[in-house]
């Protein structure tokens, strides 16, 4: 039996970020191939029936442009709420719009437009197995640790480094457990699995995808139309 068939998973999508590294770009709205980044975002998360409500996170100035969406691309319904001053209060306003009934927290970021179908059930797989897991892809360069001053100190083994992505998803009271316990050490942290990893609770790598980029910088914008093109070309 498919122990993924009756899941009740709830996907949250960061998208409230101030974009200051895209030098003025407002990357939610950037247009990849017609359609807005942000639009392909929602889109992923609607293609997979375990999803049962989405919920975008939002600065208030993008909901009339996000209800727009709705209409001009028969989006699925999707609440919208307000983010916070950082990123894991963002998402935790999200999660207080999911269901009670919500399973399993899908946290996505509205910059990654390509994290297919496929990429988020194996996610999703290894979270209903693990309890916590995210996408991630094994480093294809050499990291280096360098001093404050700009020298190479370390250069670890490059066979177990990941870049992590997104989806990041975790069991709902796991999720809520660690929230609590953060919350409780005045901790905020800028990603969910350490918000995990910090209670204690290994977090499982599932396989990414490279095509899976955050959009960050100006230089990402050319990559994310070429990726489009190659990849509905087929």
């Amino acid at each position: 039996m498919d122990i993924l068939q009756d899941i009740y998973a709830g996907a949250v999508i960061a998208a409230g970020g101030m974009a200051q590294r895209m030098q003025g770009i407002n990357k939610q709205s950037l247009m990849i191939q017609g359609v807005p980044v942000l639009v392909r975002s929602i889109q992923r998360m609607a293609e997979v029936k375990q999803i049962r409500q989405i919920v975008v996170v939002a600065r208030p100035e993008l909901f009339s442009q996000l209800n727009q969406w709705k209409t001009e691309y028969s989006l699925p319904d999707f609440e919208v709420v307000a983010g916070g001053e950082s990123r894991q209060q963002s998402v935790l306003n999200g999660i207080k719009a999911l269901s009670d009934q919500t399973e399993y927290f899908v946290i996505h970021d509205g910059a990654r437009p390509f994290a297919d179908r496929e990429l988020i059930l194996r996610c999703l797989q290894s979270a209903v197995e693990h309890g916590a897991a995210t996408a991630a892809v094994k480093t294809k360069d050499t990291i280096k640790r360098v001093s404050p001053e700009g020298i190479i100190e370390e250069t670890p083994n490059r066979e177990f480094l990941y870049l992590t992505q997104t989806p990041q998803i975790f069991k709902a009271s796991l999720y809520h457990k660690a929230v609590e316990q953060a919350e409780k050490e005045g901790l905020d942290f800028t990603d969910d699995c350490q918000l995990i990893e910090h209670i204690g609770h290994r977090v499982w790598v599932s396989q990414g995808d490279y095509r899976n980029i955050k959009i960050t910088t100006p230089e990402d914008i050319a990559m994310a139309q070429a990726i489009a093109q190659w990849t509905e070309q087929k």
